[in-house]
């Protein structure tokens, strides 16, 4: 091989290996930027989740705060009552504060007693057989039911008609 052969062999490979060093600059260039950012963003996630967690707790302790002043309100008609000669007054004052509550809250009970038996809003206790009920009808009911919103809030316990069935 010639000299000159030689010489422009290298010229080549020193102009790629410049290249591929600039190449690896400029890469790990944007991979220091890039690693930046993604540093930055776990420390904007961090901090948005530390401050959910403290609206969270904030929401809390103002909800306990705004049921337990009811609750106080509740006990202390309650020791009122209990002084009372005649209670019933303070008795029927104290239910119709507890159906304003659930009024504004949007809690309304379940009416079971008559209708059929719907396992998403009652959770039977037992069954009766009757000769004077359409089966599966609901002729008692142990536990009120509640919906807040509409939704279930805690099913009624109650007691099933099943029809007796009259052997031959």
């Amino acid at each position: 091989m010639t000299a000159k052969k030689l010489s422009e062999k290298k010229k080549p490979t020193q102009e790629s290996g410049k290249k591929i060093e600039d190449d690896l600059q400029k890469l790990t260039q944007e991979l220091k930027e890039k690693n930046d950012k993604l540093l930055r963003s776990y420390a904007e996630f961090q901090n948005y989740q530390k401050r959910i967690e403290k609206e969270l707790i904030v929401k809390e302790e103002d909800t306990k705060k705004k049921y337990f002043s009811e609750l106080l309100d509740f006990s202390e008609l309650l020791t009122k009552v209990k002084d009372d000669k005649n209670p019933t007054e303070g008795i029927e004052s104290i239910l119709k504060q507890l159906h304003n509550v659930f009024e504004r809250e949007h809690i309304t009970s379940i009416e079971s007693i008559g209708k059929p038996f719907n396992h998403q809003y009652h959770y039977a206790i037992s069954t009766i057989e009757k000769d004077d009920c359409a089966d599966g009808l609901i002729i008692e009911e142990i536990k009120k039911g509640y919906l807040l919103n509409g939704k279930i809030m805690r099913p009624s316990q109650v007691v099933v008609a099943k029809n007796k069935k009259i052997e031959k």
